[in-house]
């Protein structure tokens, strides 16, 4: 059996090794189209940060670890299946057939259509190639616009502000990470960054860039001008689909899969942010790019690539832990709540405390924190059990801080 992987990061690297536990005997064939060991962009901020060199950023650290798994590592950009035939066209026009395709090509930044968005010292914060070019310009006092205050944004700019540059940001949306928090919270986050010495600018979007001697100007659609010495966008990515016109390999905004991770041509799979998959609660294909369902998605489909049995995704189910400064922020499952639902909300401004409960029934069904830490797993347990809450909901409902005490009482007698 002969298993080909496009795309080399996180869940590209989990579906190589399952396959290769499962069936020891297979060729595994795992290509990415950088000149990087398989890495984790997860961890380019902390290279920004210097914590951690290039190598720190691989996701496994041996220098042998492929060779040893016999996973062959192959170093080229895929532009074409041919699903009739089996194989895999490279732009070199190089062609490679496979038995089992597994699709886990992930995204690629946005870039918004704005005049001089392509200047240099115009980047993206996507790769380590960028986050060399964004280490060189980033130095202390260094003027620095960042486009975009969503989860990856904020993640960038910790990295940012830690190089002590001085920064501001821009964001569409009326408050910092906008697809992860609630309103309150949101500006919970974004009056703690601009307590720590950061500009923030929500309902704002850059609408041109000009260069002059090397110095950045940006106009904002307010009518504010930002100068800056470097600029990065990090106004979110779309998944890496183009190359699939043709294939037969069906798309919406991601690449649609079954419950087995299997795409509309049987023998190909796709995992992680590339997929449209089922979401946990709204049963409905949707795009959820966060790394444990990338991970989840890869194991499942290298388990049916392998014929190892049919085991199903059971939903791909919002998962996100940040720390913005030093402010730890969660939100786990449909933290927006659901029609005709209740909300349990606590909220302390001046203390940077936060929580929102939301409830079906009595089933919690999303959470959104700021400022804890201690047992807020628990949060997450009580989502993705979808435990029924009985007494404790209306607990909560009362004093939704009790969240673990709800979570022993009723998640754990129902196992």
């Amino acid at each position: 059996m002969k298993h080909v992987i496009i795309g080399n990061g996180p869940a590209g690297v989990v579906a190589a090794e399952t396959l290769r536990k499962l069936d020891p005997q297979a060729e595994i064939a795992l290509i990415g189209d950088e000149a990087e060991s398989p890495y984790s962009r997860m961890a380019i901020p902390y290279f920004l940060i210097g914590d951690i060199n290039d190598e720190g950023t691989h996701l496994r650290k041996t220098h042998n670890h492929y060779v040893e798994q016999g996973i062959h590592l192959i170093e080229g950009r895929v532009s074409k299946i041919d699903a009739a035939r089996k194989t895999v066209e490279f732009v070199s026009g190089e062609r490679l057939g496979y038995d089992r395709l597994l699709i886990a090509t992930g995204s690629h930044p946005v870039r918004p259509p704005v005049t001089g968005m392509n200047l240099p010292n115009v980047h993206t914060c996507w790769t380590l190639a960028d986050a060399r070019a964004i280490a060189a310009l980033a130095k202390p006092g260094s003027r620095v616009l960042q486009i975009g205050a969503g989860f990856i944004g904020c993640i960038i700019m910790e990295a940012l502000a830690s190089r002590g540059v001085e920064l501001t940001v821009v964001e569409m949306g009326d408050r910092m990470v906008p697809r992860m928090m609630t309103e309150k919270a949101g500006n919970m986050i974004r009056r703690w960054v601009e307590n720590k010495g950061v500009k923030v600018h929500v309902n704002a979007g850059v609408t041109s860039i000009a260069e002059s001697g090397g110095v950045l100007t940006a106009a904002l659609n307010t009518g504010a001008e930002i100068v800056a010495d470097l600029i990065i966008c990090a106004a979110g990515v779309k998944p890496n689909v183009a190359f699939l016109a043709g294939s037969g390999v069906a798309t919406g905004q991601g690449i649609t899969v079954n419950e087995h991770m299997e795409t509309t041509v049987a023998g190909i799979y796709a995992a992680g942010d590339v997929t449209e998959a089922v979401g946990f609660h709204s049963g409905k294909p949707e795009l959820n790019a966060i790394q444990p369902n990338a991970a989840d998605q890869a194991r499942i489909a290298a388990i049916n690539m392998a014929g190892g049995g049919t085991p199903s995704f059971q939903g791909s189910l919002a998962i996100n832990v940040l720390d913005t400064l030093g402010l730890i922020s969660t939100s786990f499952g449909q933290w927006w709540g659901v029609q005709r639902g209740e909300t349990a909300e606590m909220v302390d401004e001046q203390g940077f405390h936060y929580l929102s409960l939301q409830f079906d029934g009595d089933v919690l069904i999303g959470a959104t924190s700021i400022g804890w830490t201690d047992h807020v797993g628990a949060l997450r347990g009580l989502v993705q059990g979808r435990v029924r809450l009985g007494p404790w909901k209306d607990a909560l409902m009362h004093d939704p801080t009790q969240f673990m005490a709800a979570y022993l009482g009723a998640a754990q007698k129902a196992a």
